[in-house]
Parts: structure tokens; C-alpha cells; sequence
């Protein structure tokens, strides 16, 4: 059963007000205020009124000048004026102010009144749909005004570093010297070639769908301890692994691998060098269909006034290891494929533990 439209009626005459709620209560659901202030404590409380009807003739404030006061305060509820006069002069102010959808006369009758909500309604549909795509057009535009600022940083920066290498080394005759050079090199192709990957799996994440199959959480771990492990032994850092699945789980492996990726090369990355006891855990149980991933490390922290941030598109919490920016907002475009959620706890100097929750599809 689709939920009632709700309406709001304001008159300073009750027995209106009660006429109107007790006509129209059975199709729609009915707020009345016998004044201002009550219409807009109705219109803090619900901000899913879809229209407002007011009587022009109102003590203190008229029609027409509540209408102006909340058009900017709550755009989208469809304003309808109810005048048992023939003032042209309210009507030209209400039209040039572009306060009012329509007007009803006094007395109304139900049909008309009945023929304004419907129409009514139809145009703030509209104009949520319109607010919404405005709204998601805005993002894609910052977006890409954070992108094109990142090609220009993150791609020419390493391949800046390359031919600076490039032109010192023509001039080396010492071996040692143009292995430096090369190792320069190497460096500044690897940060390039994982700002090419992490855009990939951005651009994958926006536009791929999901193919769900069984997951076994020992089998998709396995890659990640064989690299990790590697990593660990030369970094001194200790990689711990717990697995605790009896039961089946669906999902899709690219998205949950990318998490996964993430997380755990977040966590080596940002170790706390002067820590002499370096970790990194990675915890996965699956119970009763949903999925719950934790890594927790040894690392530098977050600062609390970055936590709300870190999901964004190319912030970076630190300088202590140049990152791509897209990573973390990877994780969370990733989890929302899967419809999972990410929570964070970090300490500043003692570590940070991301947690993870999925359900099964």
C-alpha cells in the first residue's frame, strides 16, 4: 500500500481547518496549524510535507509573505494559496514573488481541492528528481575537478622524476651511480603504475556489475598472505591471519579482494616506524550471513578531525607515503556494491583497526 501524501493546511479558523482534515483524511495525511508558528513547527518535523496550503487572510503575516519567508528555508513542498477574496493585487504580488503553485477559492470545493494535490504532487516528484540528479551532477563535477588536479600531480610528478633521472644519467659513467639512477626510476614507475591500477578499480567499481558466487574466505586470503608475508619478513612487521567461516557466504571477489587490497596495504604502509613491535592483524568470521572483516595495525593513527574525511576522492590523512588518494574511496564505493558498511577507530601513534561488515547476497 503506497504511503498517504502528507498535507499541510494553515487558517486561523478552526472550523475550516477541521472541515478540510476531516474531507481529505481518509486519502491523505493531514497536518493543520491555526497559525504561523504551529504551520512551521509541522514543517521542522516532517520534511516530507509535499504541499502547503495557507489561507491568505491570516493574522500578523499574510498568505502570500509565509509563503515568501519558507520558500528558501523549504524549497520543495508545493505552495497552494486558499483566498475567499477577489484581491488581484495578492494575486500579481504572489505571481511575481513566485511564491504559489495555485489558488483555491473560498468556499472550496473538494474536487478542485483534490485536482491541486494531485497536480501538485506530480510537479515535487519532479522537482525532487531534479534536486537529486542537481545534487549528483554536482559531485560528478567536483570529481572531476579533483581528478584533473591529480592527473597533473600524481602523473607528472613520477614522470617528471623519470626523465629528471634520464637526463643526470647521461652524463654518469660510475655503474653505482646509474644503478641509483635506475632504482630513482623504478621508484617513480612503481608509484605511477599503482596510480594507474587504483584508477582502473575506481573506474571498474562505477561501472561494473556485481557476479556473485560462493566465497571461501581461506582460498581468497591466500594471495594476501604469500605478498604480505614477503613484505612482512623484510619490514619486520608481523602479519597475523584469522579465518573463522562455517558457513556458506555469496558475494563478488573482485569488490571484496579490492577491499581487502586496501586495507591491508594501508595498514604496512602507515606503520609507526619507531615502534619496535610492528603488526598488522587481519580477522575475517562470517556468522549468520554476514561477513565481518577487521585490520588493525601498529601504525602512525588518524587525527579524529580526519576521520569524516579519509573516504573522500583523493584525500590523503598523511605525507609520511605518497598514496594515490583513491584507495579508501575505493573501499567505501566498493562496500556500497555490496551494500556493506566501514567503521574506524584510529589512536594517534598506537594504531587504527577498520572494521567491516557484509551481508550475504
Amino acid at each position: 500500500m503506497a504511503e498517504k501524501i502528507k498535507i499541510l493546511y494553515i487558517d486561523d479558523e478552526m472550523d475550516n481547518l477541521t472541515g478540510f482534515k476531516a474531507t481529505l483524511r481518509l486519502d491523505y495525511q493531514i497536518l493543520i496549524a491555526v497559525n504561523i508558528p504551529g504551520a512551521l513547527e509541522h514543517l521542522e518535523k516532517h520534511p516530507d510535507i509535499r504541499v502547503v496550503f495557507c489561507d491568505q487572510r491570516m493574522p500578523i503575516k499574510t498568505g502570500v509573505e509565509f509563503f515568501e519567508e519558507i520558500r528558501v528555508t523549504y524549497p520543495l513542498p508545493m505552495r497552494i494559496l486558499i483566498t475567499a477574496y477577489t484581491d488581484i493585487e495578492s494575486v500579481i504580488d504572489s505571481i511575481n514573488r513566485g511564491n504559489i503553485f495555485r489558488f483555491v477559492k473560498k468556499p472550496w470545493a473538494e474536487a478542485e481541492v483534490v485536482s491541486a494535490i494531485e497536480e501538485a504532487n506530480k510537479f515535487y516528484q519532479a522537482n525532487s528528481m531534479l534536486s537529486i540528479k542537481n545534487e549528483e551532477l554536482q559531485r560528478a563535477y567536483s570529481e572531476l575537478d579533483k581528478f584533473a588536479y591529480s592527473v597533473s600531480h600524481d602523473i607528472r610528478g613520477p614522470l617528471s622524476g623519470i626523465l629528471g633521472a634520464i637526463d643526470v644519467a647521461r652524463d654518469m659513467y660510475d655503474i653505482a651511480e646509474m644503478k641509483e639512477m635506475l632504482f630513482l626510476m623504478e621508484k617513480s614507475l612503481k608509484k605511477l603504475d599503482t596510480y594507474i591500477l587504483s584508477m582502473h578499480d575506481y573506474y571498474s567499481l562505477q561501472r561494473g556489475e556485481l557476479h556473485i558466487g560462493d566465497i571461501d574466505f581461506e582460498k581468497l586470503t591466500d594471495e594476501f598472505k604469500d605478498i604480505y608475508k614477503k613484505f612482512s619478513n623484510t619490514t619486520s612487521i608481523t602479519f597475523k591471519v584469522n579465518i573463522n567461516q562455517r558457513e556458506p557466504f555469496r558475494s563478488d571477489t573482485i569488490p571484496l579482494k579490492l577491499i581487502l587490497n586496501n586495507l591491508l596495504s594501508n595498514a604496512f604502509k602507515y606503520q609507526n616506524k619507531n615502534n619496535d613491535a610492528k603488526m598488522v592483524e587481519l580477522n575475517i568470521e562470517v556468522y549468520r550471513g554476514v561477513a565481518t572483516i577487521q585490520v588493525s595495525d601498529t601504525g602512525i593513527g588518524i587525527l579524529g578531525n580526519h576521520l569524516g574525511e579519509i573516504f573522500n576522492l583523493f584525500y590523503r590523512a598523511s605525507s609520511q607515503e605518497a598514496g594515490s588518494g583513491f584507495g579508501l574511496y575505493n573501499v567505501k564505493s566498493a562496500l556500497l556494491k555490496l551494500n556493506g558498511q566501514i567503521e574506524v577507530n584510529s589512536i594517534l601513534n598506537k594504531g587504527t583497526t577498520f572494521k567491516v561488515t557484509i551481508p550475504t547476497k
